[in-house]
């Protein structure tokens, strides 16, 4: 079983900067893609930023420039550093990754989802 907890989000106003933390725990060979999505009131979610395992970057053109993803693979923990925040921010930020579980008779990958945390952004 595996687990990814978010933690970081907040009230902050426009122009202001928050960084996003989430922790992954659990029984699980390796962590191959992490990412951040979010989902607006009455919109769709959407892709944020990913990272790779060994640190290659994308990101949505809303955030380019302004929000960074990190990683520390020791510690099973992805970043988001959001800088000059928009009222447009407004979401329900949610972590997702990659997991690799290998068994003595099983090899398998799945995406996991965090349970999200809320940034407001005031203008």
């Amino acid at each position: 079983q595996v687990h990814l907890v978010e933690s970081g989000g907040g009230l902050v106003q426009a122009g202001g900067s928050l960084r996003l933390s989430c922790a992954a725990s659990g029984s699980f060979f390796s962590i191959n893609d992490m990412g951040w999505y979010r989902q607006a009131p009455g919109k769709q979610r959407e892709l944020v930023a990913i990272i790779t395992s060994d640190g290659n970057t994308h990101y949505s053109d809303s955030v380019k420039g302004r929000f960074t993803i990190s990683r520390d693979n020791p510690k099973n923990t992805v970043y988001l550093q959001m800088n000059s925040l928009k009222p447009e921010d407004t979401a329900v930020y949610y972590c997702s990754a990659g997991f690799r579980v290998v068994t003595h008779n099983s090899d398998e990958e799945f995406e996991h989802w965090g349970q999200g945390t809320q940034v407001t952004v005031s203008s």
